[in-house]
Parts: structure tokens; sequence; C-alpha cells
């Protein structure tokens, strides 16, 4: 990597490990046990602590803060570590943290993520890919967010909860029970306010799949009774065996925290 990337007012440890063509800007701080890979920018003011690994094309704007240790009084300063794939875009003023050492000591985060300003991602958090969180919104500890999900600024995600491929979270909603794959909730504290339609038809599911997963719904969702029920109706039902009712019916079976209705 070229000095010329790097801003002579910026603080990099010897033992950071920085791939080639990133870009270090003014008054950056970047630690020990920190590795980035290549093509990665890193904003003004933003500091970065190891044990932290990103991949290759991910942006770290100004003031961001990233591989902090866990918010947890339980924790006692064990190396755990945050890891981050590629591609992702972490807005000014976000923050991420390690993991604590209640799972397997890792905080991650996936691929192509848009984090805006102000957001937190939490100690032991799980990201999937093509993530996007809204200004301000805070997620708890141990939160795991799945693949394509939206959620809009200045929400709160609970602890433990777990939210759903290609769910949609309003603005301001306050998330307390897991949230349905495809489904999208709002308020406080957040209720069931129908399917995620336009993201899941802007993700190329297909329009029989879309109906079928309309029907799917109203059976588990509508039409009364309890859940446990619906989903074996569902799960029986020859004409609702689709790839996207088969994740929402396991989504909803292995429930942690009781799911938002």
């Amino acid at each position: 990597m070229g000095a010329e990337h790097i801003h002579p007012t910026a603080i990099i440890d010897p033992q950071a490990v920085l791939g080639a063509n990133c870009h270090v800007g003014p008054y950056a701080v970047i630690g020990a046990g920190v590795v980035l890979g290549n093509n990665c920018t890193v904003g003004a003011h933003a500091v970065l602590e190891g044990p932290l690994e990103m991949g290759p094309n991910n942006r770290i704007g100004p003031h961001a803060l990233l591989g902090q240790p866990p918010q947890d009084l339980t924790y006692a300063g064990e190396p755990t570590q945050l890891v981050v794939g590629e591609g992702n875009d972490f807005r000014e003023f976000t923050t991420a943290h390690r993991a604590s050492t209640k799972e397997d000591g890792i905080t991650r985060v996936g691929n192509h993520g848009l984090f805006m300003a102000f957001s937190h991602i939490a100690h032991d958090d799980q990201i999937g890919d093509h993530v996007i969180i809204g200004n301000g919104t805070q997620l708890a500890g141990h939160v795991h967010i799945h693949n394509q999900v939206f959620i809009s600024g200045l929400c709160a995600i609970h602890q433990f909860v777990h939210i759903g491929r290609l769910a949609m979270v309003a603005g301001g909603s306050m998330v307390d029970r897991d949230v349905a794959p495809f489904t999208m909730v709002a308020g406080d504290r957040a209720q069931l306010r129908g399917l995620n339609s336009r993201g899941l038809q802007r993700a190329g599911i297909p329009t029989e799949h879309r109906r079928a997963l309309r029907q799917a719904y109203q059976r588990l969702f509508r039409d009364g009774g309890t859940l446990n029920a619906a989903v074996d109706a569902v799960a029986t039902d020859p004409n609702l065996q689709t790839t996207e009712i088969n994740v929402l019916l396991d989504f909803i079976r292995h429930r942690g925290r009781g799911i938002t209705r």
C-alpha cells in the first residue's frame, strides 16, 4: 500500500495489516489486531480497534467506531472479535462492537450492507448480507438479522431478537419479538402490518410464489387458531410448497422470543 493513500495525521499501529489500495483519512486511528482487505476506505477521525477483520471494499465513514469491547458487565477483556465481510458501507458515527464470551466470541457482519449514521451493532450480533439499517437504529446484543432485511431509522431491537429474510421494520419501531421473514412490522411495541410485497417484488420472487406466500400469511397470522396448528396446515397443503414458505415455516418453528403478530 502506498504511503500516498494514508493521511500524515492518521495513526496506524505497526501490528495492523492493511491490504492493497486502502485509503486512510485525517486523524483516523487503526489499532493493533486490525486486518483490512484490499480497497478499503477509512474516513476522517474513524477509530478501528482489534481484533477486527474486514474484507475488501469496505467503506468506514468519518467518526465511525468499529471493534470496541462489548458493553457487557461480565466481559473481562477476553480476545473476542468483530468480523466483517466485503463491500459494506459504515456511515458516520456508526458503532459496531466485538463479541462477549457467551457464544462463539464473534460479532459478524456479512456482505454489501449499508449501516447509516449513528446506527449501532452490539456484541454477538449476527448480520446477514444486503442488510440496510437506518439512521439512529440501535441493535441490542445477540440479535440475528437475516439477509436482505431493511430496518428503518430510529428503531430499537431487543436483545436475542431474530429478524427473518426480506423483512421490513418501519421507522421508530420498538421490536421485542422475532419478526417473520417477508413481513412488515411497525409500532411501539411492533405489530405485524402485512407482507413486504414491494421488497419481495424487488428481490425477484416469482409472481406465483408471492401469491402462495400471501395465502400462507393469511392462514398463519389472520385466520385465527394457534400458530402451531396453522404451521402444520400450511406445511401439509400441496399448493403451498415453495422455497419462501419453507423458509417462513422453519423460522416460525425455531422462534426464540415469540413472533411479532
